[in-house]
């Protein structure tokens, strides 16, 4: 298993329009990608910020290639996420699961 990590922040004035993006947007598209297993949505507050961490996991590099392109690296961002931020990492880093526990 793959795990795409991928970081954004929210004014801590605005902290619930990021969530509320990736409810409704975000997850109904990537439960549409064959080999997409899961996410997590985690945030912490950072200085004047919120900083929201998207861990997805995904079956193959393939799979990943299939939502995000070619360039896998690239930080697949919808208007509705970049409105809901103030800003946000351009590129992403994967992981290899190793151990599953």
């Amino acid at each position: 298993m793959i795990i795409r990590a991928w970081r954004g922040r929210a004014s801590k004035s605005n902290p619930d329009a990021y969530p509320k993006h990736f409810r409704t947007n975000v997850v109904p598209e990537l439960q549409e990608v064959p080999g997409f297993v899961g996410a997590y949505l985690i945030r912490r507050a950072a200085d004047e910020k919120i900083e929201f961490l998207v861990l997805t996991m995904w079956r193959t590099m393939d799979a990943i290639r299939a939502f995000a392109g070619n360039d896998v690296g690239k930080a697949v961002i919808e208007p509705g996420a970049a409105a809901a931020l103030v800003d946000y990492d351009r590129r992403v880093e994967h992981y290899e699961v190793i151990e599953d526990v």
